[in-house]
């Protein structure tokens, strides 16, 4: 029953937020998307140690 609700309000919300990034005038140059893409996998390896970190721990 829970992933039922928890689909659904996924759903409802790719519903609600797609138009409105559709609608919005908000662009990246590729020059920005570039610093941004350069933090994605440390920040992906350091939540992976946190979650190694605190299943060992508990």
């Amino acid at each position: 029953m829970t992933v039922l609700i928890i689909l659904a309000v996924l759903f409802i919300a790719l519903v609600v937020i797609v138009p409105l990034i559709e609608r919005s005038n908000f662009r990246m140059s590729n020059e920005q998307m570039g610093k941004m893409g350069r933090w994605i996998l440390p920040l992906l390896v350091i939540m992976v140690i946190i979650q190694l970190v605190m299943y060992y721990v508990n």
